[in-house]
C-alpha cells in the first residue's frame, strides 16, 4: 500500500525566513526514497513558483508539483460549483492565478462569488463593495480562517479578522476552503493520488493541521517547532498519533506504514 505525507510549511520546515534545523535533510530523504509528499499551506498569497523559490533560498529544493495551497483548492472548488463563474476578489498573486487557471473570471460587478484571501492591497472601499455584493446575492468564500499572530509589526491582519468584519456587515458566514476544512484536506490527498488510510499529515498547529487530519481520518504528526507547546496538548479533546520536537526526529518507516 502506498503511503504519503501532507506537510505544513511555516513552523514545520521554516520559521519566518529561517529554516528549522534538519528540515532540509528530512525533505532530501523523502525525495531520495520516493516518498510522495505535498507541502500544504493555507497561505493563498504565494504562487507555487514563489513557494518553491522561498524554499530554495533556505536550502530545500523541490518542484512546483510539491506545493499545494489554499489558493489552488479555492480555484478548484469554485470551478466545481459554478464552472466558468465570476468572482470579486480581495486577495493577491497566488489566489488570482489559481482562479484564472480554473476558468473563474475576475469582475467588479455582479459576481457569482466574493473571495477573500490574504493581502494588504485592498481598501475599506473594496471591502464595502464586497459587502454590497454579498448582500445582493454573491456567495462569500474565504481561502482560510487563520487568525492574526497578534505580534507587533505583523504585516497581515489574518483572514479571521477581515472575514469577521464582512460577516458582521452582511450577517452571512463565509464558506472556508482551507485547513482544517475538508475541501482542502481532501483535495490535497487526491492530488497525491492517495486513499485516506495512506495519508499522514505533519503540522505544528493543533487547531488546523492536526484537527483537520483527525477529522479526515488521516494519521497525524505534531511537531513542536512551531506554534503548539507540549504542555498545551491537554486542552484538546483529540490527540496526534505522534509528537516530535521537529521533523528531523521523524524516522521511516512510520509505525503505521
Amino acid at each position: 500500500m502506498a503511503q504519503g505525507l501532507l506537510i505544513d510549511m511555516d513552523g514545520v520546515v521554516y520559521g519566518g525566513d529561517t529554516m528549522i534545523p534538519g528540515a532540509d535533510v528530512f525533505i532530501a530523504r523523502l525525495l531520495k526514497e520516493n516518498i510522495p509528499f505535498l507541502f500544504m499551506t493555507n497561505n493563498s498569497q504565494r504562487t507555487r513558483l514563489e513557494a518553491v523559490r522561498k524554499l530554495g533560498r533556505l536550502g530545500i529544493s523541490v518542484k512546483e508539483s510539491h506545493i499545494y495551497t489554499s489558493a489552488l483548492a479555492t480555484g478548484k472548488f469554485l470551478s466545481s460549483q459554478i464552472p466558468n463563474g465570476t468572482a470579486y476578489v480581495l486577495g493577491e498573486g497566488g489566489l488570482l492565478s489559481s482562479l484564472h487557471e480554473n476558468g473563474i473570471s475576475l469582475v467588479n460587478t455582479d459576481p457569482d462569488f466574493v473571495v477573500l484571501g490574504e493581502g494588504r492591497n485592498f481598501t475599506l472601499e473594496m471591502v464595502q463593495r464586497a459587502v454590497d455584493m454579498i448582500l445582493a446575492g454573491a456567495k462569500f468564500v474565504i481561502t482560510n480562517r487563520d487568525p492574526s499572530p497578534k505580534k507587533k509589526g505583523w504585516d497581515n491582519l489574518g483572514i479571521a479578522a477581515t472575514s469577521a468584519m464582512i460577516e458582521e456587515a452582511t450577517g452571512i458566514k463565509a464558506f472556508v476552503v482551507g485547513k482544517p476544512g475538508p475541501v482542502m484536506m481532501r483535495a490535497a490527498r487526491k492530488e497525491l493520488g492517495l486513499e485516506t488510510a495512506e495519508t499522514t499529515i505533519i503540522g505544528d498547529t493543533m487547531d488546523t493541521d492536526i484537527r483537520g487530519g483527525v477529522q479526515m481520518g488521516y494519521k497525524t504528526i505534531l511537531v513542536l517547532s512551531g506554534i503548539t507547546k507540549k504542555e498545551n496538548l491537554i486542552r484538546y479533546a483529540y490527540k496526534p498519533d505522534m509528537v516530535v520536537d521537529s521533523v528531523k526526529e521523524i524516522k521511516f518507516p512510520l509505525p503505521w506504514w
